[in-house]
């Protein structure tokens, strides 16, 4: 039976450990970064977990558009991270955010949505387990700076909604993770 799970937390909490941890034993897992290269803990982790359990994951960094187009027969994926996606579909839709109104906030999250609906499908076909890391937006107070309130307020509805797309979710503080969902 295929599974969706969304792990979140703020910053350094533990997420990408638990959901690394979460499919170690699984071979040839897609780990899909976004933005940025994978760092060199959770590379040791992965490396570490691959020769001890005799599995190869296979590993894409700088993923910046159409996620779901790498899943090709994968049958387990972990997309790290949600929020540097969101940043980048942010940045490629709405380059001056001065110029943002509700019509483009709403295209921006419908866009992301769907690149994540893709991925869900595409997991549910293959009958596979997907794993999707974000940060959590919802226990800071809303920021002065009007471009930081904005990817606030894009990233919480996108979190919301994977939430209640997926299977499972689970919330990560200081390295323990709670399942909430």
């Amino acid at each position: 039976m295929s599974k969706t799970i969304l792990v979140t937390g703020g910053a350094a909490s533990g997420k990408t450990r638990w959901a690394v941890s979460y499919l170690a034993a699984c071979d040839y897992v897609l780990y899909l970064r976004t933005a940025e290269a994978v760092d060199k803990d959770t590379m040791g982790r992965i490396d570490y977990n691959n020769k001890h359990n005799f599995v190869e994951w296979d590993i894409k960094e700088n993923v910046t558009d159409a996620p779901a187009e790498m899943i090709t027969d994968h049958k387990f994926v972990i997309l790290d991270n949600l929020a540097a996606y969101s940043s980048e579909v942010i940045s490629r839709m709405c380059p001056d955010l001065s110029a943002i109104d509700d019509d483009m906030k709403k295209a921006i999250e419908k866009k992301i949505i769907s690149d994540i609906s893709d991925m869900y499908d595409r997991i549910m076909v293959i009958d596979g387990t997907m794993i999707t890391i974000t940060l959590e937006t919802g226990f800071s107070v809303t920021p002065k700076d009007r471009d930081q309130a904005i990817f606030r307020e894009i990233l919480g509805g996108v979190n919301q909604r994977i939430a209640n797309m997926s299977n499972e979710v689970y919330m990560s503080a200081s390295g323990i993770q709670f399942k909430i969902k």
